[in-house]
């Protein structure tokens, strides 16, 4: 793996905070709590990386930081304090917003989403060229020569040739890889202080991919970004994430710096999803996969949800639900396993031998 990037956390100043979030839909005369009391800082500056099996909250735990849950869903308790740009000062409080006039105040001059399809999130008859140009007239107050200049100037920005000729062309004229630049530009034409990337490389080539993810890294530097990815494929965030937080049924189970995810899991599910990257696996072996589904998340959980896939799991497991457990001051994990009184579980195999190769490198493993 490529030498990892290290971000400074001893000084590190948050700009984002969310604390016991609930997010519950109704659904059919039925409500589903789809987000389970969620807690997570977010630092200016770092990249976080929040992976997980689709459907376990993260795309709707992100949402909730830009007023953009569907009409049937709500937050049901908690808060999202925003500490950065224009609240720098006094900080806002996300979870009481309701009105749009609120919300425009937020969603996209302060924080900014690229979504997972390029071609839903643009408009077909429109030019790619005015498409960027109308945010940058909504959020930068720019106007005629001087809104289209910084347009061909993002264009530029986001690896785009040829901006004057490829300002006047349609989405359908891109390819897939061109038009997740395009939505790329369009979002950083808002000037944002965070930027969520939700499954950013989803449907492009691995070449492509390695694109995307080198453009997202270098806009990061040079506009000073907070970047937050949204993905359930840990490869895709190994070389550019500070930071990991792995999700499972509506809660974040692990967070960890990357390194510590990476080469020194300690929840059974980050076990999990480490044994089913293809990159890791061994040639000649079959590929390992994760057996039985997730909750159902209309009916109330007990103890650890991932608990009934859990070949280790301890009758504790499936009664209470486990705290936090301090590994080191940047890496947490929600599991019973590491209290002091539970038996000693071996973790998979390739997990050790990632630990393994950890010790060798890092004094302090």
């Amino acid at each position: 793996m490529a030498e990892w990037k290290r971000f400074d956390y001893s000084n590190a100043e948050k700009i984002l905070e969310a604390k016991d979030v609930v997010v519950k839909f109704n659904l059919r005369g039925r409500v589903l709590t789809a987000i389970r009391g969620i807690s997570m800082e977010l630092y200016k500056g770092e990249s976080l990386a929040i992976v997980g099996e689709s459907g376990s909250g993260k795309s709707v735990f992100t949402k909730t930081f830009m007023g953009l849950l569907d009409q049937n869903g709500w937050v049901d308790s908690g808060s999202i304090t925003y500490t950065g740009g224009a609240f720098s000062q006094e900080g806002i409080d996300l979870v009481p917003l309701k009105q749009e006039k609120d919300w425009l105040k937020i969603r996209g001059k302060e924080i900014a989403m690229v979504f997972q399809d390029p071609m839903t999130s643009l408009n077909p008859l429109k030019t790619i060229g005015k498409q960027i140009q109308e945010t940058v007239e909504l959020h930068q107050n720019l106007k005629g020569a001087e809104a289209k200049k910084k347009t061909l100037d993002i264009l530029t920005d986001v690896g785009i040739t040829d901006p004057e000729r490829r300002y006047k062309q349609y989405p359908h004229e891109f390819s897939g890889g061109m038009r997740q630049r395009v939505v790329i530009a369009i979002a950083m034409a808002c000037n944002p202080e965070i930027l969520i990337c939700d499954e950013p490389t989803t449907a492009l080539d691995v070449t492509i991919q390695a694109q995307i993810l080198s453009l997202l890294h270098k806009l990061q530097e040079k506009y000073s970004l907070t970047i937050i990815y949204i993905t359930h494929d840990l490869g895709v965030v190994a070389n550019v994430a500070d930071r990991i937080a792995v999700m499972y049924a509506g809660d974040i189970v692990e967070v960890g710096l990357c390194e510590e995810i990476f080469y020194n899991a300690r929840h059974p599910y980050s076990w999990a999803l480490l044994s089913s990257l293809p990159q890791l696996g061994v040639k000649g072996e079959p590929l390992y996969s994760i057996k039985g589904t997730p909750p159902n998340l209309f009916n109330e959980i007990k103890g650890d949800a991932f608990a009934p896939r859990n070949p280790n799991a301890l009758k504790i497991d499936f009664e209470i639900r486990p705290p936090y457990f301090e590994v080191s001051p940047t890496h947490k994990a929600r599991t019973w396993l590491l209290d002091p009184r539970a038996p000693k579980v071996e973790p998979p195999a390739l997990i050790a031998r990632m630990f393994e190769k950890w010790k060798e490198v890092s004094p302090n493993a």
